[in-house]
């Protein structure tokens, strides 16, 4: 995300289109990586990293491998679960190093989705709810715009309902398996 707001649709008076004038100036991004965990029989939960990016040179302009690992190795600490992080194809998910940091995990499982499928995404479904708030909305600083990101994730946090519903978007359904004692869960087309 940048300063720059997404574009959105608003009711103006009648004859004129209401405009707001934001600065055309890079003044860095944010980076945002979220997970959305679903264990049957308990509330979804929403665990996410947000890094700042000014723009200095040599700095890089995206989540990195460690900034990922970090998040899976604090989303295992919260929960006190074994995970499986279901992937979407970013070459920073696909990376050698990146495989490596996964293998050297034995409580990370990692499995990557079909080649273009963000309807099976539910994280998907959680960046277009946030990005449909922030419409229309001018920041003046990166800080007012990290601060507010920060404030709507927090918020989503409590949630569950909602939470529920971006992986209810997807079409799948968390499957079981029946014998007692099993910790394994699988994931279906409904």
């Amino acid at each position: 995300m940048t300063g720059r707001p997404p574009k959105g649709r608003t009711w103006g008076r009648r004859g004129t289109t209401p405009t707001v004038k934001v600065s055309r100036r890079s003044r860095g991004r944010l980076s945002v990586a979220g997970l959305l965990c679903y264990r049957p029989g308990l509330p979804a939960r929403l665990c996410y990293r947000l890094r700042r990016h000014t723009g200095r040179k040599g700095e890089r302009r995206s989540l990195g491998e460690t900034d990922y690992i970090r998040l899976l190795d604090g989303t295992h600490q919260l929960l006190k679960a074994p995970l499986i992080v279901v992937w979407d194809r970013l070459s920073t998910h696909t990376s050698k190093s990146m495989k490596a940091l996964v293998a050297e995990r034995d409580w990370l499982t990692a499995v990557l989705l079909p080649g273009y499928a963000p309807e099976l995404n539910p994280v998907e479904g959680l960046w277009a709810h946030i990005k449909r708030s922030l419409a229309n909305l001018a920041t003046r600083t990166l800080g007012e715009l990290e601060t507010l990101l920060r404030r709507r994730l927090k918020a989503l946090q409590y949630r569950h309902g909602i939470l529920s519903g971006f992986f209810a978007g997807t079409g799948l359904a968390l499957d079981r398996p029946n014998w007692p004692g099993s910790a394994e869960v699988s994931c279906r087309r409904r």
